[in-house]
């Protein structure tokens, strides 16, 4: 089955003190209290009215330092090859990105965001409010990282997925 080739167009900017991959923070989670920027395009400012009534917003993003994927790689969280879509690297056929962040304040066409795991200047593809109702069900299992998600908190990231393949 081939599908039509899909393209997006960003709606605007992440800002955050990372302007290096190596050395962030792999999560939100283990973001926490790290302050970032969003700078959405004026042409969209309507669509930011009611969102500051949210204490958590999702991210959606592009990976734009991201070149190439493989199938396989060794998360930060395991030293075991993994199945791109059972881990977050961001080497992937479509590197699009998703953070829960802290919505601080809105204030014209930028939010104010904390615990921020996000490359500064990565260009931003949507925003929806984080719902906790709708977006947490009852999760029974967590694969692999069962045994690691604890450290979340301490990993940060290294050199493993800057534009080579890893095995």
């Amino acid at each position: 089955m081939k599908i039509k080739e899909v393209t997006y167009q960003p709606i605007g900017v992440i800002h955050s003190p990372f302007t290096n991959v190596a050395g962030m923070p792999i999560q939100p989670a283990g973001a926490r209290g790290v302050a970032g920027t969003v700078e959405v395009e004026p042409e969209y400012e309507e669509g930011l009215k009611d969102l500051d009534g949210f204490s958590h917003i999702i991210l959606l993003y592009h990976f734009h330092r991201s070149q190439g994927y493989a199938l396989t790689a060794k998360p930060f969280l395991d030293n075991r090859p993994r199945g791109i879509f059972a881990i977050r690297a961001p080497r992937r056929p479509n590197p699009i990105g998703l953070s829960v962040v802290r919505l601080v304040r809105v204030e014209g066409c930028t939010l104010e965001i904390q615990d921020v795991d996000i490359l500064d200047s990565t260009p931003l593809l949507d925003i929806k409010p984080f719902v906790p109702r709708f977006d947490v069900p009852l999760v029974e299992r967590i694969g692999w990282l069962e045994k690691s998600v604890a450290r979340v908190h301490q990993v940060r990231t290294d050199e493993r997925f800057r534009n080579r393949v890893v095995e």
